[in-house]
């Protein structure tokens, strides 16, 4: 018989002494990921995003958690703002230990529809906020030998995307030849960069989304999850737990992955979305 030897994991020192920085974190995924984080044991933490209101909310929750914590009130489409975030964290905490880049911008717009201005700020919030926020990031990881990670999130959209996402998908495909860029080059100071290709997710911001572009009710959400696989969109806890995994030494020397991580399969052919009988056999034909 052989002996298995089981291993305890004790997650609530997950992230013991680790400064982190998680953008879009007023809502949502950001906000779940930063509390997270805070449970599993971060020493401090900032938020950031431009709703005050919810900044102090998520502030005070993850303070009630232990963990020290700042809000730094930036709009990610003024280049000052991203410099703001990484000098305030550094004036605070002395250093960083790890960047979640969970900001975006998800507006719609067609090849013919798509405005100059609009074109400009998803490119802005969506490719280059982050390539600022790493490296400022990377530039402390480096003088403070941090072996560090960085985690963005991304969208299965830059695969291709919906017609009315003609600037979203290409912004969200950038990232992700910037994160093996980066992941690459870093690679020598044992500095991980790593993303997700998020699916269709239940946050606040989709709700505004379904309201705003897509005239959806208040059933939405409702018959929304009736249509897909699990019965369930993806929750921001789901998010905030992958985004744990790629930043702690779970993944080990994972760097320049980017995870799809939806319940639908990049490439899947219309006629057998979701259909449970597509696996029989008589079906195929002769």
């Amino acid at each position: 018989m052989i002996k298995q030897n089981m291993i305890k994991e004790n997650l609530s020192d997950q992230f013991k002494d680790k400064i982190i920085i998680v953008t879009g974190s007023t809502q949502g995924s950001g906000a779940e990921t930063a509390k997270l984080l805070a449970s599993r044991g971060a020493k401090g933490i900032t938020i950031c995003g431009r709703n005050e209101k919810n900044g102090k909310k998520v502030k005070s929750a993850i303070e009630s958690l232990g963990t020290e914590c700042i809000y730094v009130k930036a709009d990610l489409e003024n280049l000052k703002d991203c410099k703001k975030i990484i000098s305030q964290t550094d004036k605070k905490f002395g250093t960083v230990n790890t960047l979640i880049n969970s900001a975006a911008y998800t507006g719609r717009g067609t090849i013919l529809s798509t405005s100059q201005k609009e074109y400009e700020k998803m490119f802005n919030v969506n490719t280059r906020a982050p390539f600022f926020l790493m490296q400022d990031v990377i530039k402390i990881m480096i003088r403070d030998k941090v072996k560090g990670t960085i985690a963005h999130v991304l969208s299965v959209a830059a695969y291709s995307g919906m017609p009315f996402l003609a600037a979203y998908s290409p912004s969200k495909a950038a990232l992700g030849i910037m994160i093996k860029n980066v992941a690459n080059a870093v690679s020598g100071h044992q500095i991980r960069v790593n993303g997700i290709n998020l699916g269709w997710t239940d946050t606040p911001a989709e709700h505004d989304v379904q309201k705003k572009f897509h005239k959806g009710k208040k059933d939405w959400l409702k018959k929304a999850e009736k249509k897909v696989p699990f019965k369930r969109l993806a929750k921001p806890l789901d998010v905030a737990r992958m985004l744990a995994f790629l930043c702690s030494d779970e993944s080990g020397l994972m760097t320049g992955s980017l995870v799809d991580f939806d319940q639908t399969v990049v490439g899947w052919h219309s006629y057998s979305a979701y259909d449970t009988n597509i696996l029989d056999d008589s079906l195929l034909g002769e």
